[in-house]
C-alpha cells in the first residue's frame, strides 16, 4: 500500500472516531499491526485552532510515520488554510472528512452533508489538493440516503480533483450505522475509479475481513467499532491474510498487560483529570467477554484518582487470569 511517498507496511487502517483515535491509541493500534491511523477529526473552524482539544486531536508526538491528520468543514478556503496549518504542524497526509454522520457536523452541511452538493465537494477538494504538498486522502460514505446512492459520482470527483486515496464506509449518512455494510457498492465505486479504495464498515474479525476484500476488490480495509478494545485485532487480520492461520485472542494476562500500557499513555498525554475519564470507555471496551465484566465496568465510574482506577483494573485482570487458571 503506497500513498505518494509513503509505503505502509499493510494495507489495514484505523479508522479516525471522535473521542477515541487519539494518540494514545493510535500508536498502540499501530504497534499492535494497524498499517496507518488517521487522526480524530479537527475543525476546519480557524477559531478552534488554538483550543486545547484541537491541539490534542492533531498532536503527533512519538507517532510512527506516515501521520494523518483529518480535516472536517464546509468552506473550501478555510478547508484550505487548515490543511496548510496542519502540514506546517506536521501532518504528513491531510485526510477530508466527507463520511461523518453526525447531527452536528452535519448540520452545518460538513462530513456527510457535503454529499449532497457535489459542486461543493469539487471546490472543498480542488481548495486543499492545491494548498498542501503532501498526499490528500477522502474518506465518504456510499451516499446522503438509500435514494441518493451518488458514491461512485463523488469517488470519480475525487480521484479527477487528485485525491490519492479513498476510504468508503459502506452506508449512507441516512443510515447511520444501523444495518449492514453494502460492500457491494464499494465494489462499485472500486470498478469505476483507478486510485486505492478502502473498504470500512462491519469488519470485526479476520475471515471478515478476507471477505470483504475478496467481494469488494478494495486495495484495503479500515477498523473502527472493531478495534474498540480490541487493538490486537490488526495484528489479527494480518497474520491471517498472509498466511490463512488464525491467532488466538490474548490471555487475560496479556489483556491485562495492553490494558494498563494504554492507561498510563491515557494518563500522560491528558492529565489525571481529563484521563480518568478518557479510560473509563477504553477500559470497559477491555474487559467484554470476561467474567464479572459488567459490575466491574459499573464500579469503575466511581474512582476520582489515577491510582484508584489503576488498582482496581490490575485486580480485574488478575483475577480474570486466576479464573482462566483454575478452571483449565
Amino acid at each position: 500500500m503506497q500513498i505518494g511517498p509513503y509505503r505502509l507496511k499493510n494495507p489495514l487502517f484505523l479508522a479516525p472516531m471522535a473521542g477515541i483515535t487519539d494518540r494514545p491509541f493510535r500508536t498502540l493500534c499501530r504497534r499492535m499491526g494497524a498499517g496507518m491511523a488517521v487522526s480524530e477529526m479537527v475543525s476546519s473552524n480557524s477559531l478552534l485552532w488554538g483550543s486545547e482539544k484541537t491541539r490534542r486531536r492533531a498532536d503527533h508526538r512519538g507517532e510512527p510515520e506516515p501521520r494523518s491528520v483529518q480535516i472536517a468543514g464546509a468552506d473550501p478556503r478555510m478547508m484550505a488554510d487548515a490543511a496548510r496549518y496542519n502540514v506546517d504542524h506536521g501532518a504528513q497526509i491531510i485526510d477530508i472528512n466527507m463520511g461523518c454522520p453526525a447531527k452536528k457536523i452535519c448540520n452545518v452541511m460538513a462530513g456527510s452533508a457535503l454529499l449532497q452538493n457535489e459542486n461543493l465537494v469539487t471546490e472543498i477538494l480542488q481548495a486543499v489538493v492545491g494548498a498542501v504538498n503532501v498526499p490528500v486522502t477522502l474518506k465518504i460514505r456510499t451516499g446522503w440516503d438509500t435514494e441518493n446512492r451518488n458514491g461512485v459520482r463523488i469517488a470519480k470527483i475525487a480521484e479527477d480533483c487528485g485525491i490519492q486515496l479513498l476510504a468508503v464506509h459502506g452506508r449512507t449518512r441516512a443510515c447511520a450505522y444501523r444495518g449492514e455494510a453494502e460492500y457491494e457498492t464499494i465494489a462499485t465505486i472500486k470498478a469505476a475509479i483507478g486510485i486505492p479504495v478502502i473498504a470500512n464498515g462491519d469488519i470485526t474479525s479476520p475471515e471478515k475481513a478476507r471477505t470483504v476484500l475478496d467481494h469488494t476488490g478494495a486495495d484495503g480495509i479500515m477498523i473502527g467499532r472493531g478495534a474498540q478494545g480490541r487493538p490486537w485485532l490488526f495484528g489479527q487480520i494480518d497474520h491471517y491474510l498472509k498466511t490463512g492461520e488464525l491467532l488466538p485472542d490474548p490471555t487475560p494476562a496479556e489483556r491485562h498487560a495492553i490494558v494498563i500500557e494504554h492507561l498510563d499513555a491515557l494518563y500522560e498525554f491528558y492529565g489525571e483529570h481529563v484521563g480518568i475519564r478518557m479510560a473509563r470507555k477504553h477500559i470497559a471496551w477491555y474487559s467484554k467477554g470476561l467474567q464479572g465484566a459488567a459490575a466491574f465496568r459499573q464500579a469503575m465510574n466511581r474512582f476520582e484518582t489515577v491510582a484508584e482506577q489503576r488498582q482496581f483494573t490490575d485486580e480485574f485482570f488478575t483475577g480474570a487470569q486466576e479464573d482462566l487458571e483454575a478452571a483449565a
